[in-house]
């Protein structure tokens, strides 16, 4: 799959990027490359293999990596807001950045 300079140009736009002709080229030569990669993935036989939900093999080994999750209580943005030069209730006020 051949992906064409516009392409990268509308994903450049998009991501609000200005990206020189060098970038351009570079960027639009290893997307290539990427999406040729994933097409050759795409022709390998996959009948028969079973999804996987977890990159763990098995559940024995998934016990011994994984731990539990523990619920932290994280109320720092009372001190947080306080040091704001400019907020609004419990919001940050920000200057408009994107602009088009």
């Amino acid at each position: 799959m051949r992906i064409s300079r516009e392409d990268v140009e509308k994903v450049a736009e998009l991501a609000n990027l200005e990206l020189s002709e060098a970038e351009l080229e570079m960027y639009r030569t290893q997307i290539d490359e990427i999406l040729e990669y994933i097409g050759k993935l795409n022709e390998l036989d996959t009948t028969g293999v079973e999804p996987m939900a977890q990159v763990l093999a098995d559940e024995e080994s998934a016990d011994a990596t994984l731990r539990e999750d523990d619920i932290v209580r994280c109320d720092v943005a009372a001190e947080i807001l306080e040091q704001a030069p400019d907020r609004e209730a419990s919001y940050f006020r920000v200057p408009k950045v994107i602009e088009r």
